[in-house]
């Protein structure tokens, strides 16, 4: 820092304060460009048929690549104006807005002008408002209470992530109702802690408290991945290299193994100040994956017909043998009668808890 408390460029030109904060601002601005663009394509590669988007600012001015995307996120067809005129573009842009009003998302300072003109600031803020309340709370709300039981001890310490304060005491639900309504907490929270749960799996001892600079070195990426996959990382290697290279197996492991988008770069992560928004998006496709992952014993599940067939078949075999003893013990005594109850009984309670 200079004596004048400004801090210098690589030219040797002193900033002040409100010229690093809106080059801080350009950078975040262009990292979750590139970022939601990633993440967009990803949706709409799952539309059939698919579409696309090249330049984020100027590709949703017509609002049929916005329709199409919340199409795909919420599975309702959008009625559109078909055209490229100006009145065809503010009736599409006007029909996704107000779908988002009823679904009661506040759209803060997002109009449809300023969608049309193309402006940084309100198409980022849009998509991001898109991302948060059609991802990744759709997400956070699959958390139950007993899912992240193993972090419910830490609440308290995501105060000083967040500023805001966690009840002492939950709402009064059952103990598999959602987590962030659970305890009131945001969905970013409930997303937070079950980053936690996946590192505390993986035997991982760093402390995620933001997402921010916890997932500069790459470790944090890399201890859910060991959680989902044990087999793909050996995370006693992470402390032996650099942050990029661990951050770009991280990337290169998910995009591989797990079929999770690339929506983000090394270099987007390994600095000063990473984006929150962007990591948010990334991550939350990890949540997506571990919900989407089947059962250890899903192999072994057996069809609901099957099962009411083998129980039919051990009811008709158990009332069977039930006469069967009863005849043949009609002139035992007490006691013969006793022990044939009691072996026919255990029989019986274990056969139930197999089924």
């Amino acid at each position: 820092m200079a004596s004048g408390g400004a801090e210098e460029d690589d030219g040797g030109i002193p900033l002040d304060i409100d010229n690093m904060h809106m080059l801080l601002q350009v950078e975040h601005d262009q990292i979750q460009k590139r970022t939601f663009t990633n993440w967009i394509n990803a949706q709409l590669s799952k539309r059939c048929p698919p579409s696309h988007v090249s330049d984020l600012f100027s590709d949703l001015k017509n609002g049929s690549q916005l329709l199409d995307l919340l199409e795909v996120m919420t599975g309702q067809p959008m009625k559109r104006q078909r055209g490229r005129g100006v009145f065809q573009q503010r009736a599409n842009i006007e029909t996704a807005l107000n779908f988002l009003k009823k679904k009661s998302i506040k759209m803060v300072n997002i109009n449809i002008p300023d969608i049309m003109d193309g402006r940084p600031s309100i198409i980022l803020g849009l998509i991001w408002t898109i991302i948060l309340h059609c991802h990744i709370e759709e997400l956070a709300s699959t958390l139950s209470y007993s899912s992240c039981h193993s972090s419910l001890d830490s609440l308290t310490s995501l105060d000083s992530f967040s500023g805001s304060p966690v009840p002492a005491s939950p709402v009064h639900a059952g103990r598999t109702s959602p987590l962030h309504k659970h305890f009131r907490i945001s969905a970013k929270k409930a997303l937070i802690m079950w980053v936690r749960d996946q590192c505390q799996r993986a035997g991982c001892s760093l402390s995620v408290k933001d997402f921010k600079k916890s997932w500069r070195s790459g470790e944090a990426f890399l201890a859910i991945l060991c959680s989902l996959r044990p087999q793909l990382v050996d995370l006693s290697l992470v402390r032996f290299r650099r942050n990029q290279e661990n951050l770009e197996e991280a990337f290169h492991l998910a995009e591989r193994e797990l079929h999770i988008p690339r929506l983000l770069e090394p270099q987007d992560v390994d600095v000063k100040d990473p984006d929150e928004k962007s990591i948010m998006t990334y991550v939350a496709q990890f949540l997506q994956y571990s919900n989407d992952m089947p059962s250890p014993d899903d192999h072994l599940q057996v069809p609901q017909s099957e099962r009411a067939l083998e129980l039919t078949s051990w009811l008709q075999q158990a009332y069977q043998e039930l006469s069967e003893a009863r005849t043949a013990t009609k002139h035992s005594s007490f006691a013969e009668k006793y022990q044939v109850r009691q072996r026919t009984s255990s029989q019986r309670i274990e056969k139930k808890q197999q089924l």
